[in-house]
């Protein structure tokens, strides 16, 4: 295990939370053993995420305040640091993400990502093969944490049918995964849409993208390849980027006829738990 005296605080936001765990646990005369008994983890997971071995969580991170009293400083803390696991091209996004006040998306291949269960996160995750995969599943439903404020940002989603049909992670992973969405049927601040197969030719074949508005920023169209993320203010792009999501939407299913055809095909597809299980291998 690395000497938490090595680690440089200003390195990261991890090895800023290991090296302000270990400093505000030894201002309390606590071994790592003591405040893990306090907290109900062992001191073990304590030495290693003082040592950025272990990710915290937000759990582990109120229960610390509490502990040691440290009036949320922990708390505030884990969200910089669930954040900084997401991949480096892709964290610019998530911060404008946080920011926006309004977003619409076309999800040709997957449900997006504010609105993934746990279990299929992983099962999109593992696919990708990471050294951390658990640091990148708590960056993920890190950021689903805006949708829970008191004033989300409105929220716009068109699925493609196919998105439903692609069995990520099993039948049981889908069948709660489609249940997931069917929780924002009656959403305020959240549509989702589904563009049925019978559409055909689409306005937006080419693949996914994301628009976001902003209530002082300039409006941002967000589109990724196979290994990275573009965002893009020019405003050309942002017109045609707006006429092809409404002509999206025109063909799309409204929100309630989308929700009757994700529970028949959560039925239909999904609905027999007893079929085996599909592992995907990290």
């Amino acid at each position: 295990m690395a000497n938490i005296q090595s680690l440089d605080p200003t390195a990261s936001p991890l090895d800023y939370y290991g090296w302000e765990l270990r400093r505000q646990r030894e201002a309390h005369g606590l071994r790592q053993g003591q405040l893990g008994d306090i907290i109900f983890c062992t001191g073990s997971l304590i030495g290693q995420i003082e040592t950025t071995k272990k990710v915290p969580t937000r759990d582990f991170s109120e229960r610390v305040d509490a502990a040691l009293g440290t009036d949320g400083l922990f708390s505030r803390l884990i969200g910089l640091v669930l954040r900084s696991q997401l991949p480096t091209w892709f964290q610019p996004y998530a911060e404008m993400e946080a920011k926006a006040a309004y977003i619409s998306t076309y999800q040709a291949q997957l449900v997006y990502g504010l609105l993934q269960t746990e279990e299929y996160a992983r099962a999109v995750l593992a696919t990708g093969m990471p050294d951390d995969l658990e640091g990148l599943l708590a960056g993920r439903m890190e950021r689903q944490r805006i949708l829970e404020r008191e004033r989300p940002p409105l929220a716009w989603v068109v699925l493609d049918e196919a998105v439903l049909h692609r069995p990520i992670g099993g039948h049981e992973v889908m069948r709660r995964q489609l249940a997931r969405l069917l929780e924002f049927a009656g959403h305020r601040w959240v549509h989702v849409q589904v563009l049925p197969n019978e559409a055909g030719a689409h306005a937006s074949l080419a693949g996914s993208f994301t628009a976001m508005r902003f209530d002082e920023d300039p409006d941002i169209i967000y589109t990724e390849d196979v290994i990275s993320g573009h965002m893009t203010a020019n405003p050309e792009t942002m017109r045609e980027a707006a006429l092809r999501y409404a002509r999206l939407q025109a063909a799309a299913l409204s929100v309630e006829d989308s929700a009757e055809l994700i529970i028949r095909v959560m039925e239909e597809r999904y609905g027999d738990c007893s079929q085996p299980e599909e592992h995907p291998v990290a």
